[in-house]
């Protein structure tokens, strides 16, 4: 599925047009350059989701937890910055995958051997004007 966001006051139906799409997958991949949007886009689901938490880039910690209004649980990784793979196994990353709950994962292609087979592919691809083009393939 393609969708098209020409400002960033679509995001908020971009976001729930995803969650949609996503189905029961809780784990979720964000693509794209720097300065694609990724941290933006997820701020937007997380709305959606109704997180009362702030929603922030994890850069420097890895891993950030939101609260929901239900109680529920996000986690948002950002892998831009580690060594290898072992040391996301050593914050027990496959802890977070099995719990059950959304977890958003940017630069995940820098963990590949540690991405369960069950997940959504979001891809976003910055156009003229600011504009994006956000491609959403579910893996089985």
């Amino acid at each position: 599925m393609e969708l098209f966001c020409k400002a960033l006051e679509e995001l908020p139906t971009v976001a729930a047009q995803i969650v949609v799409f996503a189905q029961e997958k809780k784990i979720w991949l964000f693509n794209g350059e720097m300065g694609a949007g990724k941290t933006t886009l997820i701020k937007a689901i997380c709305e959606h989701l109704e997180v009362i938490d702030n929603v922030s880039s994890p850069t420097f910690s890895i891993v950030n937890e939101y609260l929901t209004k239900k109680n529920s649980t996000i986690y948002h990784f950002d892998f831009y910055r580690i060594k290898n793979e072992r040391e996301v196994r050593e914050i027990g990353i496959e802890e977070y995958f099995d719990s059950g709950n959304y977890c958003f994962l940017e630069w995940a292609s820098l963990i590949p051997s540690l991405i369960p087979a069950s997940y959504l592919n979001i891809d976003i691809e910055l156009l003229a004007n600011n504009q994006r083009v956000i491609k959403l393939r579910r893996h089985e």
